[in-house]
């Protein structure tokens, strides 16, 4: 497939764009910074500002599929009108633990736990899921991470869960950026969470 990648020199851009190499797909990594993005057989390193509409749909025209990996500083509206107007359908997004439900009504972010520093970024993430939610037209997926994502080995494994946050036998909800980016390909790959979230951890 041709990916756009967004967001590619990121901890999960950069390895969202190397798994999709690895597997033969030909990937534009966009990122301010194009250096920073892994190079690779099948990577067309860009730069770009993605935050117009217009700018963004002249990088993803011609592509199969985009894959969003910023973080939330960019409107899901300016996204989807971008895609829209590049004639692309499938649209992933790497999205926020936030939103997940740790009990039956009971969300990660409104958790004593859930520190302060991060719910500026989580508040973003909520408001581009439910900005998805409302849209028809659009293929999209929203890919939430566990609670902890982290550098770590690939181990080439993770269990999946819907609306409520994935812990192991400890109560540890983890992964590492890898694998998230495993997850996140295979989803490409084999669609099966077309216009709606999923959550994966170990």
């Amino acid at each position: 497939m041709q990916v756009v990648v967004l967001g590619a020199s990121g901890h999960i851009g950069s390895e969202i764009t190397k798994e999709l190499a690895a597997r033969g797909h030909q990937v534009t990594g966009v990122a301010r910074k194009p250096e920073r993005i892994p190079a690779a057989q099948g990577v067309n390193a860009v730069a770009g500002d993605v935050s117009g509409a217009d700018t963004l749909a002249a990088l993803a025209t011609g592509a199969d599929a985009v894959i969003s990996a910023l973080h939330f500083d960019v409107p899901a509206a300016t996204i989807l009108a971008a895609v829209k107007k590049a004639g692309v359908s499938r649209l992933l997004v790497t999205g926020g633990a936030a939103s997940l439900e740790v009990a039956p009504g009971v969300k990660l972010f409104d958790t004593p736990e859930f520190p302060e520093e991060w719910k500026p970024f989580a508040i973003g993430g909520i408001a581009f899921l439910e900005a998805l939610r409302r849209e028809n037209e659009i293929d999209w997926t929203f890919l939430s991470p566990p609670a902890l994502i982290e550098e770590g080995p690939r181990l080439g494994g993770y269990r999946t869960g819907t609306d409520q946050l994935v812990v192991d036998d400890k109560g540890v909800s983890r992964i590492s950026y890898a694998d998230y980016a495993i997850a996140m390909v295979d989803e490409l790959e084999n669609p099966k969470h077309i216009k709606r979230r999923f959550t994966v951890a170990y």
